[in-house]
């Protein structure tokens, strides 16, 4: 079968793999789309200290079931549209034996540790396939990263008269500023970018802010009374917004970081201990979190059609991450359909 595989920096090409056979509890789905996120780009680029090339990247999915092998639950039949939770879990580490499996210690997704499903079809546990019945595939691969944002807001316990400051408007940024709205927050959406703020304001952020032509500190400010935000998501993972976020976030405030930071980050500590902050990583998502971007989605209120920059073929999927790689700042989603 065809799949897209990356097998050194900046060298992506299709190549022909063996079709995976179905055994006891699993399903064998058909990709119809898969979705290119930054971790792919860091891949390409050769900045991804996790890959091991070559790989097949992939683990954002918009699928249909193909097949449904022995002992698997009845509600799973062929033809259901799904998307498919990428993360494995060891249940023995720290965070397994807390419930917090989305970070178990022994993580590996799909595309990053292990191989991933840019390809035309995969077989996974039925535990990992994630029913999304009413959305398109094309649709499903979109709720993955939205997925990362909603878990973010949960991370920060947001509620309903809260002042959220969202730092980054790509598509996981966007999942925070809808799952914040969703709660009753009021969002200031940041970024560079007057497209991706424009398209924030539409998705639920009250205010926005462009931190290259404005003064961050003087609108957040401005929006909260003086009082800096109550929760600050950080969606960007650099030096630059790690420390915005720590300056923004108001006294006894919540930072939850969600973005890796390439470099070190050097802060002022004495607002750790000042404003009492509460610090917090945000790492994947829960199936709760799949499942709430799953009812969102429903709803009919996301503008899928603006948040997918292009649709390509697995032919096209080189050229279009070196035109990524050349202007990150301009794209959400790439898809590849097969």
């Amino acid at each position: 079968m065809k799949a897209v595989q990356i097998a050194a920096p900046q060298q992506m090409a299709v190549v022909e793999i063996e079709k995976p056979e179905l055994h006891e509890g699993e399903i064998l789905v058909k990709i119809e789309y898969v979705g290119f996120c930054g971790s792919d780009l860091n891949t390409y680029l050769g900045r991804n200290p996790m890959v091991k090339m070559p790989v097949i990247p992939g683990h954002e999915v918009g699928a249909v079931i193909e097949a449904v092998g022995a002992g698997v639950p009845d509600s799973f039949k062929k033809g259901m549209s799904v998307t498919l939770n990428p993360y494995t879990n060891c249940g023995k580490c720290a965070s397994c034996r807390n419930g917090r499996v989305n970070a178990c210690e022994h993580n590996e997704t799909l595309g990053v540790q292990r191989k991933g499903v840019m390809c035309e079809y995969a077989v996974l546990p039925w535990n990992k396939v994630i029913p999304a019945e009413g959305i398109s595939a094309r649709d499903c691969a979109l709720i993955e990263p939205m997925s990362v944002g909603f878990h973010a807001v949960s991370r920060g316990q947001v509620v309903d008269n809260e002042l959220v400051m969202v730092i980054g408007c790509g598509m996981v940024g966007m999942g925070a500023i809808v799952r914040a709205a969703l709660r009753g927050a009021t969002v200031i959406a940041v970024d560079l970018d007057d497209e991706k703020l424009a398209l924030a304001r539409r998705m639920g952020a009250t205010y926005v802010i462009n931190s290259q032509t404005e003064n961050v500190h003087e609108r957040v400010q401005e929006y909260s009374g003086g009082m800096g935000a109550d929760v600050v998501i950080e969606a960007v993972g650099s030096p630059a917004t790690y420390v915005m976020a720590v300056d923004e976030v108001g006294f006894t405030g919540r930072v939850v970081c969600i973005g890796y930071a390439k470099s070190g980050v050097e802060f002022q500590t004495k607002y750790f201990v000042q404003k009492e902050l509460d610090i917090r990583g945000s790492r994947n998502a829960l199936p709760a979190d799949f499942r709430a971007v799953i009812h969102y989605m429903k709803a009919g209120n996301c503008p899928t059609e603006e948040l997918i920059s292009r649709i390509v073929a697995p032919e096209g999927a080189a050229e279009a991450m070196a035109e990524w790689a050349a202007h990150p700042g301009k794209v959400f989603r790439i898809l590849v359909k097969f």
